[in-house]
């Protein structure tokens, strides 16, 4: 378990991380192709939409490949996204069509991951799986750090582009030599049981919410933190703080979920709902306020997306492709609307305001995940009633 679990979160970290490594390097990209932080704000949006678009409709198509197909397509497309950034992004244009190729990558790397996992790991281990496979976004914004002063302060930063590059051509070649796990049918009529859809965009729209509402932590807490006082060197030992517990705080989840027959969803909003406490705590203005609702946005309001995936999963029947593009898109979704809309709030009201608004959102998400648990359930019922509970 902890191979294949290992490997989709090597694939997952290998989507996102150009993404992270043109925000840990917006210094570096921006003096050398002359582009200003807007531009760079939305090259980073059209990634995550791509990714969304790419997950909710190529699903599917996922489920109907081999594991080895896949795995070469998407780190295929990876590959040449990033290596064509290495050598080819000598303007803006030239970055953004780069980054919506690595967009289209990220998606199929992480359906890729999802699938495999679906496939290989028994469903009593697949919770640590996929918590194991969701910590790669925590994973990738500290190697996206490191990456600054170990490579592209010394050697540039197309260096880092061309190492995450050559990579996806070594997972490439690991894929054509794997051995291919093909999807299976439904057990009586040979065709593949379909998800219910409409649950599924019900748990999408939940995961675009609570994702809007989270990664704005990565993206805005250094600055707020600064305005209450603190130093930019323990602004950012806070994030680190923040993420290095959300990773671990995943794993654990996961870990827990394999102990649990059922109820996956309704932990899922639990977590919101603290979560949205420790949100809420940032509006504050107070130091010590800040400290401790970070840390609980991070360690409980943002360690729900393995757990998430794998409920989903497991409620997709044999799709699942299409039933993890739902969540992954609506991860993508919210990734790319986030912080903008985050963005525009704070600058027109204020911060306090916009954590405040960031907190409704996710009792939003929490709710619509309660209505999506009720979907899955009428819809169980109604086909097989021996399915597991979400």
């Amino acid at each position: 378990m902890l191979r294949n679990a290992g490997a989709a979160g090597g694939l997952a970290t290998l989507g996102t991380l150009p993404v992270f490594l043109v925000g840990a390097q917006a210094v570096l990209i921006r003096d050398d192709l002359r582009v200003d932080d807007a531009r760079l704000g939305l090259a980073a949006g059209a990634f995550f939409g791509v990714a969304a678009v790419v997950s909710l409709t190529c699903g599917g198509l996922v489920d109907r490949m081999s594991s080895r197909a896949s795995t070469l397509v998407a780190a295929g497309i990876s590959a040449g996204a990033t290596l064509g950034i290495a050598v080819g992004a000598q303007s803006f244009v030239s970055l953004l069509v780069l980054l919506l190729l690595a967009g289209a990558g990220n998606a199929a790397l992480q359906m890729t991951a999802n699938v495999t996992l679906a496939r290989t790991v028994p469903p009593s281990r697949q919770g640590m799986a996929y918590g194991i496979k969701q910590s790669a976004v925590p994973l990738a914004v500290m190697l996206g750090g490191l990456a600054v002063p170990s490579v592209g302060v010394w050697v540039g930063w197309r260096w880092t582009f061309a190492i995450t590059g050559g990579v996806c051509v070594l997972v490439a070649a690991f894929g054509v030599r794997q051995r291919s796990v093909h999807p299976t049918a439904g057990p009586s009529s040979g065709a593949l049981d379909r998800p219910p859809v409409a649950a599924l965009l019900v748990s999408g729209a939940a995961t675009m919410l609570a994702t809007s509402a989270v990664v704005c932590l990565g993206a805005f807490l250094p600055v707020w933190a600064h305005e209450l006082g603190l130093s930019p060197a323990r602004s950012g030992l806070l994030l680190s703080a923040g993420g290095a517990l959300a990773l671990v705080a995943r794993l654990a989840s996961g870990f827990a979920a394999d102990r649990r027959v059922g109820w996956h969803m309704p932990i899922v909003s639990a977590h919101l709902l603290v979560g949205a406490a420790g949100v809420f705590l940032l509006s504050l203005q107070d130091v010590a306020t800040l400290v401790v609702g970070t840390l609980i946005a991070f360690g409980i309001g943002w360690s729900w997306p393995g757990v998430l995936l794998f409920a989903v999963v497991r409620v997709g029947r044999d799709n699942p492709g299409a039933a993890s593009g739902a969540i992954q898109g609506g991860n993508f979704a919210g990734a790319a609307l986030g912080p903008v809309l985050f963005g525009l709030l704070a600058t027109a009201v204020g911060y306090s305001t916009a954590w405040r608004l960031a907190a409704g959102i996710m009792l939003a998400a929490a709710a619509l995940l309660v209505i999506a648990r009720r979907m899955f359930i009428a819809d169980s019922r109604r086909r097989q009633p021996q399915r597991t509970s979400p």
